[in-house]
């Protein structure tokens, strides 16, 4: 349990820098942005996120360790290296539409989603690494990838939300390939260079 500890810190950090009086930021949208178009049942996807996640880190709590540790090592190197660019680098987009062309559940969702995670701290989308992250996990868990129906149903799951991110305008391209960057740098010590995981990360 003890390499579940950083995700407190993480919150907190979250919290704390999403307050911070921000004067002025970077905007990473591009002209491209612009073409995709807003739909708002994107965001079912970008919700699954959350039970994605948990999902994959309890089951490898459970059954895996060495495939939790290397997961747990993974989320946290991301995530703080993302707010440590968010402080480095203030960020935002400004994407999102001032009014929605419907009125219906999914948009209520992303009304709700745009109340509580603020248009700033976007570069890079943590929900993009997480998604890579839990990918990463399942196909490193023999345990997992023996399972047809996850090996290949996570994957697919975890690019429909990196998609998400950009169809209900919570994220850029920009803010997607800099996750995709940041992911691939810290997957190669942990996923693609040979070591011995019960002597690493003790």
């Amino acid at each position: 349990m003890k390499f579940a500890l950083w995700l407190p810190f993480y919150l907190l950090a979250f919290v704390l820098i999403e307050h911070l009086p921000q004067a002025s930021y970077w905007p990473t949208q591009l002209p491209l942005d612009n073409a995709i178009p807003f739909c708002e049942w994107f965001v079912l996807f970008y919700c699954a996120w959350y039970p994605l996640l948990v999902a994959v880190g309890l089951y490898l709590l459970l059954r895996d360790a060495p495939a939790f540790r290397c997961y747990m090592a993974f989320l946290a190197v991301t995530f703080f290296a993302s707010v440590l660019i968010w402080l480095l680098l203030p960020n935002g987009q400004d994407l999102r539409p001032q009014v929605f062309p419907r009125e219906n559940f999914p948009t209520a969702l992303v009304a709700a989603l745009y109340r509580i995670d603020t248009n700033t701290n976007v570069f890079p989308s943590v929900h993009v690494v997480g998604s890579v992250g839990a990918a990463l996990a399942m196909w490193d868990s023999p345990r997992l990838r023996a399972h047809p129906l996850l090996r290949w149903g996570v994957p697919v799951l975890a690019v429909l939300i990196c998609v998400s991110t950009l169809f209900i305008k919570q994220h850029t391209i920009l803010d997607v390939v800099s996750a995709l960057a940041l992911s691939l740098l810290v997957a190669i010590p942990i996923y693609f260079i040979p070591w011995d995981r019960t002597k690493k990360l003790p």
